[in-house]
């Protein structure tokens, strides 16, 4: 009986919930999706045939295209630095406590991170072609969030790299931190750099009332994506902990 007591829980009540979460995500982002094209103005409500000049702006379809990928593109990055934020979070509780379990927690953590950094990423190139015509360039917030992807990728690098399993978690740790110390810097290099062409909406007031909406619905939705997801993949990998651990005893 002590020995059954060692092994890793089979699944916590936010386990029942995760499946509906993602679900509920999934609507949401969808009504979002919708929302973007169908109830969000673009440019403040302008409509644009071709090639017009609005508020002395000269404002093209393309740049209307690229603003419905903002609704998206925002909520998946702010997923990501919440997702970095748990991931870091329980890196630290590894090295306080040296438990498997916060490792594991750290380990989903930065793999639904990369998810949305991925997503982050790829949005925010099809923002950049549209906008600024081309598909890169060395902006300030470009540079540092493409430096936090390259982080995160050398984290499950180092992890595959390593077999002891005490020191593979120590080591991912330092580098789960170092990544969410990229985070703040991602976020408020634009405003520490005037000279940065990326912009920045909510200071500047750039949203209207149903552009705030429609962004809203979209966060609400990925938030609840993200949740889902990290729930299933965790209990994922505490029950296939739990077999082995099981698999061990009986070998013992």
């Amino acid at each position: 009986m002590a020995k059954e007591a060692k092994l890793p829980e089979a699944g916590q009540w936010p386990d029942r919930i995760a499946p509906w979460a993602l679900l509920a995500g999934a609507i949401l982002s969808t009504i979002g999706f919708l929302m973007a094209f169908l109830y969000a103005g673009p440019v403040n409500g302008a409509a644009v045939n071709g090639v017009e000049m609005i508020g002395g702006t000269m404002v093209s379809s393309k740049l209307l295209l690229s603003q419905k990928i903002f609704y998206f593109h925002m909520p998946v990055a702010i997923v990501s630095f919440i997702a970095l934020a748990f991931a870091g979070y329980y890196s630290i509780r590894f090295l306080m406590t040296r438990q498997a379990r916060f490792d594991t927690c750290a380990k989903v953590g930065m793999e639904i991170a990369l998810v949305f950094v991925i997503c982050t990423m790829v949005t925010g190139d099809l923002w950049t072609r549209f906008e600024w015509g081309v598909w890169w360039t060395w902006d300030p917030r470009l540079t540092t969030y493409l430096i936090l992807m390259l982080v995160i990728i050398a984290y499950f690098v180092l992890r595959n790299a390593i077999d002891e399993p005490e020191r593979r978690a120590a080591y991912a740790a330092v580098i789960s931190i170092i990544a969410l110390i990229d985070v703040p810097i991602c976020y408020m290099v634009t405003r520490l750099i005037p000279s940065s062409i990326h912009p920045v909406v909510l200071r500047e007031g750039g949203m209207t009332a149903d552009m705030g909406m429609t962004v809203g619905v979209c966060m609400i939705g990925l938030l609840l994506v993200g949740f889902g997801l990290y729930r299933m993949r965790f209990r994922q990998v505490r029950l296939a902990q739990r077999m082995q651990a099981m698999k061990d005893q009986i070998e013992d």
